[in-house]
């Protein structure tokens, strides 16, 4: 398959209650109500392909959009974009990850995709139902065809890791849940592989092209280096070991323990001291004309080197 037919195109699908919808029903009834939906529709569109996070990669780290960024992508006011933003917050539309990342919480519903090659043979298998009727044979012939674009479907990489429409061969257990057993595990911990956030983390580290066995290195380093450390055990969690500093501890060097050394405890040999040591005799005390003469020697040999 070619370069062109793997391209992958991308659409917001909508149902036809959308704006009906409680949520969206209240957001419109709202002062500028209207724009701020436009707005939301604008930031569903531009985070397609990053699987509902809106952030720039930017080598190893995801930088978070600013209100003057946002601005620009929807063509709104930065405090239109402000109060929208909040709006959105509370009721439920978006949530910020720990990251300072704007995750759009419904958008994996939202997204439809395929290949080139999958629109082709669509389109072509289309063109066939409307020129003629399907006999036996041909039915077969189509169903062949599916099965083969199903498995080339499965095959494209982007699919494995942005994907989780229907289409998906799903990976049991899924990776979530493997990587977030093995840190319970190591760290003695009870973290859910089903928290959105979590899932987020390890899909945009996959999508940057680490692997599996990746988690369980950044695991097994950091839990070496902190379970046994009180100030840093909190940070033996999900958002702070798959976050943008991931590649830094995937390439930290082991940090081994010190050795303690093993000691023999030596035997003391005892000595008896000498009689002047233990009792020393009682230094004899200088009378007054014999200090002064004393003093007047010093002072003459010092005078003397002079």
């Amino acid at each position: 398959m070619s370069d062109k037919q793997k391209k992958r195109y991308y659409w917001l699908k909508l149902k036809e209650n959308f704006f009906e919808e409680d949520t969206i029903e209240w957001l419109e009834e709202q002062t500028n109500g209207k724009e701020y939906c436009l707005i939301y529709l604008k930031l569903c569109l531009k985070s397609l392909k990053t699987d509902g996070i809106l952030a720039r990669n930017v080598g190893n780290m995801l930088i978070p959009y600013d209100a003057e960024t946002l601005s620009k992508i929807t063509n709104s006011t930065v405090d239109t974009i402000k109060v929208a933003m909040d709006i959105f917050k509370k009721i439920g539309l978006i949530q910020i990850l720990d990251g300072g990342e704007i995750y759009i919480n419904q958008l994996n519903e939202l997204v439809g995709s395929e290949t080139e090659y999958a629109k082709q043979k669509r389109l072509q298998r289309a063109k066939t139902d409307n020129v003629q009727t399907l006999s036996s044979g041909c039915l077969e012939n189509v169903a062949q065809s599916i099965e083969l674009e199903k498995e080339l479907e499965i095959r494209d990489k982007s699919i494995d890791i942005l994907s989780d429409s229907s289409d998906d061969v799903p990976t049991e257990p899924p990776i979530y849940k493997k990587v977030i057993d093995y840190l319970n595990l190591k760290a003695k911990t009870s973290y859910r592989y089903q928290t959105k956030a979590t899932q987020q983390k390890i899909k945009a580290r996959l999508a940057e092209g680490f692997s599996e066995q990746d988690f369980y290195t950044v695991v097994d380093k950091k839990t070496q280096e902190w379970l046994d450390d009180a100030d840093m055990q909190k940070f033996l969690r999900p958002e702070t070991l798959f976050g943008t500093k991931f590649e830094s501890y995937l390439n930290q060097l082991n940090s081994k323990p010190r050795q303690q050394g093993s000691y023999q405890r030596q035997s003391i040999r005892e000595e008896t001291m000498p009689e002047s040591v233990t009792n020393p005799t009682p230094e004899a005390k200088l009378s007054k004309e014999e200090q002064a003469a004393l003093d007047a020697q010093i002072a003459a040999w010092e005078a003397s080197k002079k």
